[in-house]
Parts: C-alpha cells; sequence; structure tokens
C-alpha cells in the first residue's frame, strides 16, 4: 500500500472519529442540562428550606449530621447534593427517634398484629410519609448524580475530538510531504523477513 494512502485513511478515520465523539459530547451535555434543569425546578417547587445556623432544629442533630446541615443552614433546596444532606441527615434522624430504630416495614408488621393500637397506627403513617419523602429526595439526588458523570463524559469526549483533530492536522502536513510512490514497506523489509530456502 501508498504510504499516501495509508496517511489518507488514517486522517479520514480520525476527522471520522472526532465528528462522533463532538456529536456524542454535544448529547451528553444536552442531556446533562435537561437533568440538571428538571432537578432544579422540581425541587425548588417544593419550597424545601433548610433550618437557619443555630436553630433549635439544628441543635437537636447529633454533632455530625448538625455539621452537614449547617452547610446549607437557611438555603433553598435546589440541588441534589442538598436533596441528599436533607435525606440523610434530617429526615433520617427524626425518623430513627420516630420509629424507634425500627423501619417502616417492622412497624407496620407491629400494627397489623395490634390492629387496635391507634399510636402504633399513627406512627406507622409519620414514618409511611417520611420514608416517602426521603425516597424521592434521594431519587433526586441519583438523578442530579447522573447529570455530573453525563458533563463529564461529555468533557472527555470534546478533549478527545481535539486530539483527534490535532492529529488529524498532523496527518494532513506530513501527507503533503511524503512522496506519491512512497510505500508503506519497502522492497528491501519485504526480502528482509522472507525465509531462506534450504538447498
Amino acid at each position: 500500500m501508498h504510504r499516501k494512502t495509508f496517511d489518507l485513511l488514517a486522517v479520514v478515520g480520525g476527522l471520522v472519529l472526532a465528528v462522533v465523539l463532538v456529536v456524542a459530547g454535544g448529547l451528553l451535555l444536552w442531556g446533562h442540562n435537561f437533568v440538571n434543569d428538571q432537578v432544579r425546578t422540581q425541587l425548588a417547587a417544593q419550597k424545601i428550606y433548610f433550618p437557619p445556623a443555630g436553630s433549635a432544629p439544628i441543635k437537636a442533630l447529633p454533632s455530625t449530621d448538625a455539621k452537614a446541615m449547617t452547610a446549607y443552614a437557611g438555603q433553598l433546596m435546589t440541588d441534589g447534593v442538598q436533596a441528599q444532606t436533607y435525606a440523610d441527615h434530617f429526615i433520617a434522624v427524626h425518623l430513627r427517634e420516630i420509629g424507634g430504630g425500627k423501619t417502616y416495614a417492622q412497624l407496620a408488621e407491629a400494627s397489623l398484629a395490634s390492629p387496635k393500637n391507634a399510636a402504633l397506627a399513627a406512627q406507622v403513617q409519620t414514618v409511611f410519609r417520611g420514608e416517602t419523602l426521603r425516597g424521592l429526595l434521594l431519587n433526586a439526588y441519583a438523578f442530579w448524580k447522573t447529570a455530573q458523570i453525563m458533563l463529564i463524559g461529555a468533557i472527555v469526549a470534546f478533549v478527545a475530538a481535539g486530539v483527534m483533530l490535532i492529529m488529524s492536522a498532523f496527518g494532513v502536513a506530513h501527507l503533503r510531504h511524503v512522496p506519491a510512490e512512497a510505500e508503506m514497506f519497502s522492497k528491501g523489509d519485504a526480502t528482509a523477513h522472507t525465509p531462506a530456502t534450504v538447498s
């Protein structure tokens, strides 16, 4: 094969790959923006505010949870990290206190065994509502995290496309200096690898 032909194929292949990477990066970036906007819009619509720093709800929390909540004190919840913090360091703490460390499933089972226990039934309802809200917030966090991964993927795709374009440009420059009659492998190389015949 002529060296010029090989270089031309390599350049075309590099350009095609660069286009594919740019398209992939564009789709990933679009996905990131869409998911991020949806999470932000839906969370903001709920009007969930973190308790102010030093307030009674913050002071009542264990130190680790209080520290996590204080980082967003007084803020409106608008992103996935805030949703996870509120779910795991605020709602989860109160649910453990309300349920005595028992899960909704355990409390519901106990309530079914004692159908006349109104206090236990109310406890089950409260824990159910809390777990539902917590689950929704953690789903928002999962979607938000997915959007962040898509953004990283988009950046990698764009960088890789840039690298391929640069390599293709070098390929074009090299293509101009290669003689038309140049071969990929010279005849000398071919004969050098030919096994010697035994007479």
